[in-house]
Protein backbone atom coordinates (compact mmCIF):
# COMPACT_ATOMS: atom_id res chain seq x y z
CA UNK A 1 0.00 0.00 0.00
CA UNK A 2 1.11 3.39 -0.83
CA UNK A 3 1.36 5.98 2.08
CA UNK A 4 0.69 9.66 1.06
CA UNK A 5 2.94 12.02 2.68
CA UNK A 6 2.48 15.27 2.30
CA UNK A 7 5.57 17.22 3.79
CA UNK A 8 4.22 20.46 3.66
CA UNK A 9 1.05 19.36 6.27
CA UNK A 10 1.51 21.46 9.59
CA UNK A 11 3.19 18.98 11.58
CA UNK A 12 5.84 18.85 9.48
CA UNK A 13 6.23 22.61 9.30
CA UNK A 14 5.88 22.72 13.09
CA UNK A 15 9.08 19.84 13.06
CA UNK A 16 11.33 21.66 10.64
CA UNK A 17 10.34 24.66 13.13
CA UNK A 18 8.73 27.08 10.51
CA UNK A 19 5.67 27.10 12.73
CA UNK A 20 5.83 27.53 17.08
CA UNK A 21 5.10 25.41 18.50
CA UNK A 22 3.50 25.08 23.02
CA UNK A 23 6.25 22.33 23.45
CA UNK A 24 5.85 19.47 26.45
CA UNK A 25 8.36 16.73 25.35
CA UNK A 26 10.41 16.53 22.74
CA UNK A 27 12.31 13.13 22.45
CA UNK A 28 15.16 11.85 19.42
CA UNK A 29 12.01 10.40 17.38
CA UNK A 30 8.88 12.19 19.06
CA UNK A 31 7.41 15.69 19.20
CA UNK A 32 4.68 16.37 22.13
CA UNK A 33 2.99 19.85 21.86
CA UNK A 34 -0.21 21.68 23.30
CA UNK A 35 -3.55 21.86 20.79
CA UNK A 36 -3.71 25.36 19.25
CA UNK A 37 -7.75 24.68 19.96
CA UNK A 38 -8.29 22.36 23.18
CA UNK A 39 -11.19 20.35 23.28
CA UNK A 40 -10.25 19.34 27.41
CA UNK A 41 -8.21 21.21 30.28
CA UNK A 42 -5.38 19.39 29.21
CA UNK A 43 -5.11 18.53 25.26
CA UNK A 44 -1.75 16.94 23.68
CA UNK A 45 -0.91 15.88 20.50
CA UNK A 46 2.51 13.35 19.89
CA UNK A 47 3.68 13.14 16.93
CA UNK A 48 6.66 10.75 15.96
CA UNK A 49 9.64 12.87 13.94
CA UNK A 50 9.19 10.27 10.61
CA UNK A 51 6.75 10.78 7.87
CA UNK A 52 4.38 8.44 9.20
CA UNK A 53 0.54 9.32 7.72
CA UNK A 54 -1.18 6.80 10.30
CA UNK A 55 -0.37 4.19 12.50
CA UNK A 56 -0.56 1.35 10.28
CA UNK A 57 2.24 3.08 8.05
CA UNK A 58 4.46 3.53 11.39
CA UNK A 59 3.72 0.43 12.48
CA UNK A 60 4.71 -1.15 9.31
CA UNK A 61 7.53 0.99 8.15
CA UNK A 62 9.24 2.70 11.36
CA UNK A 63 12.07 1.34 13.28
CA UNK A 64 12.19 -0.63 16.47
CA UNK A 65 13.73 2.62 18.56
CA UNK A 66 10.88 4.85 16.83
CA UNK A 67 8.29 2.94 18.06
CA UNK A 68 9.14 2.65 21.38
CA UNK A 69 9.96 6.01 21.80
CA UNK A 70 6.80 6.65 20.65
CA UNK A 71 5.43 4.25 22.82
CA UNK A 72 7.03 5.64 25.59
CA UNK A 73 6.83 9.20 24.98
CA UNK A 74 2.78 8.57 25.38
CA UNK A 75 3.51 7.24 28.60
CA UNK A 76 5.79 10.21 29.90
CA UNK A 77 3.26 13.01 28.48
CA UNK A 78 0.40 11.16 30.14
CA UNK A 79 2.72 10.92 33.72
CA UNK A 80 3.64 15.19 33.14
CA UNK A 81 0.08 15.68 32.77
CA UNK A 82 -0.55 14.26 35.95
CA UNK A 83 -3.34 12.22 34.31
CA UNK A 84 -1.80 8.47 34.26
CA UNK A 85 -3.83 6.67 36.74
CA UNK A 86 -0.83 5.99 39.06
CA UNK A 87 -1.55 9.51 39.75
CA UNK A 88 -5.00 8.93 41.22
CA UNK A 89 -6.94 10.66 38.58
CA UNK A 90 -9.92 9.06 36.07
CA UNK A 91 -7.86 8.82 33.47
CA UNK A 92 -7.79 10.09 29.87
CA UNK A 93 -8.97 9.56 26.22
CA UNK A 94 -6.63 8.75 23.58
CA UNK A 95 -6.79 9.45 20.11
CA UNK A 96 -5.69 8.44 16.32
CA UNK A 97 -7.80 9.64 13.83
CA UNK A 98 -7.18 7.70 10.39
CA UNK A 99 -7.97 8.68 6.79
CA UNK A 100 -11.24 10.22 5.65
CA UNK A 101 -13.82 8.18 7.60
CA UNK A 102 -11.99 8.65 10.76
CA UNK A 103 -11.71 12.33 9.83
CA UNK A 104 -7.90 12.49 9.80
CA UNK A 105 -7.02 16.35 9.63
CA UNK A 106 -3.19 16.62 9.40
CA UNK A 107 -1.60 13.50 7.33
CA UNK A 108 0.82 13.21 9.93
CA UNK A 109 0.58 10.10 12.66
CA UNK A 110 -0.45 11.86 16.30
CA UNK A 111 -2.91 11.42 18.48
CA UNK A 112 -4.52 13.20 20.91
CA UNK A 113 -4.27 13.09 24.73
CA UNK A 114 -7.26 14.70 26.53
CA UNK A 115 -8.18 14.56 29.94
CA UNK A 116 -8.74 17.23 32.55
CA UNK A 117 -12.62 16.45 32.74
CA UNK A 118 -15.49 13.98 31.99
CA UNK A 119 -15.16 13.64 27.96
CA UNK A 120 -18.45 11.54 27.89
CA UNK A 121 -18.91 8.98 25.59
CA UNK A 122 -16.91 9.11 21.75
CA UNK A 123 -19.55 7.73 19.98
CA UNK A 124 -23.40 6.89 20.68
CA UNK A 125 -24.07 3.43 21.08
CA UNK A 126 -20.52 2.33 22.72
Amino acid sequence: MAYDYDPENIFAKILRGEIPNDTVLETDHCLAFRDIAPQAPDHVLIIPKGAYVSFDHFAAEAGDAEIVDYTRTIGKVCKMLGVDLDAGVDGYRMIANTGKNGVQDVPHLHVHILAGKFLGRMLPNI
